[in-house]
């Protein structure tokens, strides 16, 4: 049973940083995508952050230069460092994994198994 583990979300203050942690079990993860994904109220869930396994990696503009993606094979997880948070990078955000694949995506429906989500949420 494949299963992603969120960790790391919380209240802090604008200009301040978080990791956020996912913490994926049940099959081996080093050859497929990783995502981060956020979604606010009423909001569309956006892809902020993705890395392959060879290192590619994707920012959407809205966090480039803040935000950083990486992973760790070994212990199938994958971490998304956020600094410089801004009010507006309160969400829900989720990890998910795109199996088997090399292809980095944005649309949340390529994406096979998501975490539950963690809460950020940045006051001013």
């Amino acid at each position: 049973q494949v299963q992603l583990v969120e960790s790391g979300g919380g209240l802090v203050q604008a200009g301040d940083s978080l990791r956020l942690s996912c913490a994926a079990s049940g099959r081996p993860f080093s050859r497929d995508v990783w995502g981060w994904f956020r979604q606010a109220p009423g909001k569309e869930r956006d892809c902020v952050a993705a890395i392959n396994w060879s290192g590619n990696i994707y920012y959407s503009d809205s966090v480039k230069g803040r935000f950083t993606i990486s992973r760790d094979n070994a212990k199938n997880t994958v971490y998304l460092q956020m600094s410089s948070l801004k009010p507006a990078d309160t969400a829900v955000y989720f990890c998910a994994t795109r199996l088997n694949t090399a292809l980095i995506s944005t649309a949340p429906g390529s994406y096979n198994y998501w975490g539950q989500g963690t809460q950020v949420t940045v006051s001013s």
